[in-house]
């Protein structure tokens, strides 16, 4: 299945580690969303938005990577599943159940998604831009 990841799993060694099948297929962005972060994880949520973009991951993952995932992301008490088509095929990630208010990510947190960033090749100043959200 693909999965779209916006966050911490950008994170090349750490989607290996949490999912050992996944395989990083391309950056792609994720339109009429902004990314923003929230709950007392203060981790990484998407929420809608018009004319805004959230970039990330298209990963391929096995369905036993799917459960694992689901664990992570404490699936669906903090997140919830959200689906979309990219090029007629059904793409998947997760998105915050209880859109609390903003928080500033912990600096460990932040570096973990920084790194991804870099992994995937993805233009730094939407992740800039999702910390001025406050």
């Amino acid at each position: 299945m693909l999965y779209f990841a916006y966050g911490s799993n950008l994170h090349h060694f750490q989607m290996k580690r949490r999912c050992k099948n996944s395989i990083f297929l391309k950056k792609i962005k994720l339109k009429g969303f902004r990314l923003t972060f929230r709950s007392k994880y203060r981790a990484a949520d998407i929420e809608p938005k018009k004319n805004s973009t959230v970039p990330g991951a298209l990963f391929e993952i096995s369905k036993s990577d799917e459960k694992k995932l689901d664990v992570y992301e404490d699936y669906p008490i903090l997140y919830k599943k959200y689906y979309f088509y990219y090029y007629g095929k059904k793409v998947m990630t997760y998105t915050m159940v209880r859109k609390s208010t903003f928080k500033f990510p912990t600096e460990r947190y932040l570096n973990i998604v920084k790194k991804g960033y870099k992994d995937c090749n993805l233009d730094i100043k939407f992740l800039m831009r999702g910390l001025n959200n406050s």
